[in-house]
């Protein structure tokens, strides 16, 4: 799936139905290495409300940026930590992270999953913090329609991420 088909700025009922997201899809089942190595990082948050998992900063962040009309996020994870879960991962996942490229402002960072639409939509920021961007998992690729639906059956988890 392109991007477009995997980030979306939207509301999300089961959250907040009257705030605007901005919200990633997440493939558990995923081949691509970042992808999984999200999936392996979100087991080390801990749990808000009722399906929703929180994040300390310097384990997974999000970054905004804007380019003309286009708006990226990344999410990033430090070195250190992902050597700290590499011994337990298989081999072939062990080399394939081991060549994702350094976070673009800190090289200490690993880029694990990158997602941009055209659209121009700002994130909001309060006393200096941007908006937390959400991570929205289920196994195999799905519609926002089908992850929300996921998420009322207990199918599909969101993370909050903060966003830099």
């Amino acid at each position: 799936m392109d991007d477009s088909a995997r980030m979306w700025i939207t509301t999300v009922p089961p959250l907040h139905p009257d705030d605007v997201e901005v919200v990633l899809a997440l493939d558990h089942a995923s081949q691509d290495p970042g992808e999984r190595m999200t999936s392996v990082l979100l087991n080390r948050g801990h749990e808000g409300e009722e399906g929703v998992f929180y994040f300390l900063a310097s384990d997974l962040s999000a970054r905004y940026e804007r380019t003309a009309d286009r708006l990226s996020v990344s999410v990033t994870a430090p070195r250190h930590l992902l050597a700290r879960e590499l011994p337990v991962l298989p081999e072939t996942l062990r080399e394939e992270l081991s060549e994702l490229p350094g976070g673009a402002s800190d090289h200490d960072r690993v880029t694990l999953l990158s997602r941009a639409i055209a659209t121009d939509f700002v994130p909001a920021e309060q006393d200096g913090e941007k908006q937390p961007v959400l991570l929205m998992g289920s196994v195999g690729p799905a519609s926002l329609t089908e992850l929300f639906s996921r998420f009322e059956k207990g199918e599909a988890d969101i993370a909050v991420l903060n966003a830099e």
